[in-house]
């Protein structure tokens, strides 16, 4: 522990699951006392159980507790809390609850509401990367009017197949890709329809729709006050429906000079908005380019393994920034070693990819040599059917991109949970699989396979 007094002596966590225990972990290991919130089924999480204090917030249903910002924000005021940390999902890029948070004397772990509001509007943040020199996708560099001719016009200076996405969205919703004119109006229209039942919102603008790329990310960290680095890549291209299933860093077969191009196009985004805290750059990479798509205003589930090529403890860092204190790191300071893969486990069928809830009989996590678990899992506890799936992150680190598969091998090999269904097989075969082992396969490569 410690022995330097924390400015910030006491955290709410305002997540469930493994992040909640991973963000514990990093307040006592620097000598900050927890809080932690729990809705009534949670209320034997492992984080919950190790808490300085733990509050009941509501019922299962998320909008009663982990999106119920009155009893954080009440939670936080009976347990006299100085800082709340969000965690990844549920509130973690709500403009409005960081700004409540601020408001009622609370330090928001993350960035200012107005940098999550800039951000999570894709028009303004597309806007925003391209004062900073961040490579954007081409498109219609705005909101799409109701001039239909002039979106037409945009579109086939682009080029077919294009695609229709909603400002305001997110997780894979509210976007539709055309291949032709005739189908234009109609894509448009039904965007539009998707985004306002979605988000609220039925403003859509138009980009380039790429074919195979690859979805790189860019780590990043920043203190709000004239100091921020990257802390590299990472490649997340093995998906289901949008969601992340395996991830690994550093990204193979991009060039040196393009990959610190754009990772310093990153930096000085973070310098241009005052950014603070740990924030993600989210690119599509196709032949030899870099088309940013969004960026996370938050920790990532995939944050393990950037911890693992740098050995710089990313959650650690957003406590100290948040407690007022500047980077402890200039990009100088930053090496990467070797190379690290995450598999997501979830609690669902590997084929049917149907929820599994249910007891844990059996939980004997892998070990040996660079391998990294986090999970909240334990015998006994039992996987509410309320929530995310994600029970489990298995990380490996090596020497070599060799190396660090061999022991994912074998680490999901020696994984065992036993009373749940999860989709550790399609793990076993994805690291055995030809392709993943060359690397650089593209966003589609997953789903593709599974059809087969």
């Amino acid at each position: 522990m410690s022995s330097v007094i924390p400015p910030l002596e006491k955290v709410l966590i305002a997540n469930r699951g493994e992040i909640a225990l991973r963000v514990l972990r990093a307040c006592k290991e620097m000598g900050i006392k927890t809080i932690a919130v729990h809705s009534v089924p949670d209320r034997d999480l492992m984080h919950v159980k190790m808490a300085d204090e733990a509050v009941c917030i509501g019922s299962a249903h998320s909008s009663e507790s982990y999106l119920n910002v009155p009893a954080i924000i009440s939670a936080a005021e009976v347990t006299n809390a100085t800082a709340i940390h969000p965690g990844y999902g549920f509130l973690a890029e709500n403009a409005d609850f960081a700004e409540q948070t601020e408001n009622s004397g609370f330090k928001f772990i993350g960035p200012t509401a107005k940098t999550i509001r800039l951000m999570g509007d894709k028009v303004s943040a597309i806007n925003a990367m391209k004062k900073a020199g961040v490579p954007t996708v081409p498109g219609s560099d705005g909101p799409l009017s109701d001039n239909l001719d002039l979106t037409l016009d945009i579109a086939k200076k682009i080029g077919f197949p294009v695609i229709i996405k909603a400002s305001a969205g997110g997780g894979g919703r509210g976007m539709r890709v055309v291949h032709n004119e005739a189908a234009l109006k109609n894509a448009i229209s039904m965007t539009k329809k998707e985004a306002h039942a979605a988000f609220g919102s039925d403003v859509v603008y138009l980009e380039k729709f790429l074919q195979k790329p690859r979805h790189i990310e860019i780590q990043v960290i920043a203190d709000g006050m004239g100091n921020a680095i990257h802390l590299g890549d990472r490649d997340c291209s093995l998906q289901r429906r949008h969601q992340k299933i395996l991830e690994e860093a550093p990204a193979l077969g991009i060039d040196s000079k393009l990959r610190e191009e754009v990772s310093s196009a990153c930096v000085n985004a973070c310098l241009k908005m005052n950014y603070r805290g740990a924030g993600t750059f989210e690119f599509l990479y196709e032949d030899g380019g870099f088309y940013f798509i969004e960026m996370n205003t938050r920790i990532q589930v995939e944050h393990p393994v950037t911890e693992e090529i740098t050995g710089f403890d990313i959650v650690k860092e957003q406590l100290k920034i948040a407690g007022g204190a500047v980077l402890s790191a200039k990009q100088k300071d930053i090496k990467f070693t070797g190379h690290a893969f995450e598999c997501r486990i979830n609690a669902e069928d590997s084929r049917t990819f149907l929820p599994s809830p249910g007891k844990i009989e059996s939980f004997h996590p892998p070990g040996g040599p660079g391998i990294r678990v986090d999970s909240h899992l334990y015998d006994g506890y039992t996987v509410p059917p309320f929530y995310d799936s994600l029970v489990a992150k298995i990380i490996a680190h090596g020497e070599s991109r060799e190396n660090a598969l061999g022991r994912l091998t074998q680490a999901l090999d020696e994984l065992i949970i036993e009373g749940i269904r999860t989709n550790t097989s399609l793990h076993r075969e994805l690291v055995k699989d030809q392709a993943f082992r060359e690397g650089g396969v593209s966003i589609h490569y997953l789903e593709s396979k599974l059809e087969d």
